[in-house]
C-alpha cells in the first residue's frame, strides 16, 4: 500500500495557532485531469487542517492513511491523498484550492473550520469559504462525490456562535448533496487518553476512531463508485 501525500512545510509552533504555507501537488503518478483510465485508481482527497495532516504523528498513523488501509483491504482502486495542512483555516483552504484541483478529484472529504472557530472568525465568512470550496470542486468535476466533516467547539464565543458554527456543516452538506460526518472527533474530543497534552490533537489511537467515523460515511460512497 502506498499513500500519496502533499509536501508540507510548517513551523514547530503548535499546529492550531501557527501560520504555515503549503507547496507542491499530487504525486505525478496520480491520474491527470480527465476521466481516469480503467487501470488507474480514483482519487480521494482529504482537505483539512492539522487533524488531517496528523499533527505529532507519522503520516502512516493519520486518518487518511488508515482510510487507505481500509480501502486496500477490500481490494478497491482508490488512492487517498492527505491534503491536510497544520494551522489551516477555511480561507487558507480556499486559497490553495487551485493547487488541489490541478489533478482530478473523484471524492473530496472537506474537514476544515476548526481553526476558524478558535480564532473567532465570523460564521458567515466560514460558511462562504466552505461553500466556495464545494462549489468550485464540483464545477471542476460535476461527478465528484463530496463529504463534509462536521466540527463542534467549546462555547468560548457564546451560545449563539456555538450553535451557528455547528449548523454550518449540515446546511452545506444538504445544499451540495454531500455526505455528512456529524462530528469528526466523535468519541475522541474531550478524552485525554486519546489526545496529546494540548487536548486538541488526537493520538494514533484517536486517529483510529476518527478514521472509523469517516469510514461510516465514506464506505458506501466508494462502494457505489466501484
Amino acid at each position: 500500500m502506498r499513500l500519496f501525500n502533499w509536501d508540507i512545510l510548517c513551523s514547530s509552533l503548535p499546529a492550531v495557532c501557527i501560520s504555515a504555507f503549503w507547496f507542491g501537488g499530487l504525486h505525478a503518478s496520480v491520474a491527470k485531469t480527465g476521466a481516469p483510465a480503467s487501470t488507474e485508481p480514483r482519487v480521494v482527497v482529504c482537505l483539512g487542517d492539522s487533524l488531517t495532516a496528523g499533527y505529532g504523528l507519522d503520516q502512516a498513523q493519520a486518518y487518511p492513511a488508515l482510510l487507505q488501509k481500509s480501502i486496500d483491504s477490500l481490494g478497491w482502486k482508490f488512492k487517498v491523498v492527505n491534503a491536510g495542512l497544520s494551522g489551516e483555516t477555511t480561507a487558507g483552504g480556499l486559497r490553495r484550492l487551485d493547487w488541489v484541483l490541478k489533478r482530478r478529484i473523484d471524492v473530496l472529504i472537506l474537514a476544515l473550520g476548526g481553526n476558524d472557530a478558535l480564532r473567532g472568525i465570523p460564521l458567515e465568512t466560514t460558511r462562504q469559504n466552505l461553500d466556495q470550496i464545494l462549489t468550485r470542486t464540483r464545477a471542476k468535476n460535476p461527478d465528484v462525490q463530496l463529504v463534509v466533516a462536521g466540527m463542534l467547539i467549546p462555547p468560548n464565543w457564546g451560545r449563539e456562535y456555538f450553535n451557528g458554527f455547528r449548523a454550518v456543516f449540515p446546511q452545506l452538506a444538504k445544499k451540495h448533496q454531500a455526505g455528512l460526518i456529524p462530528f469528526l472527533l466523535e468519541g475522541v474530543g474531550g478524552k485525554p487518553e486519546l489526545n496529546f497534552p494540548d487536548g486538541i490533537h488526537p493520538t494514533a489511537e484517536g486517529h483510529k476512531i476518527v478514521a472509523a467515523n469517516i469510514w461510516k460515511v465514506l464506505e458506501p460512497v466508494l462502494r457505489a463508485m466501484r
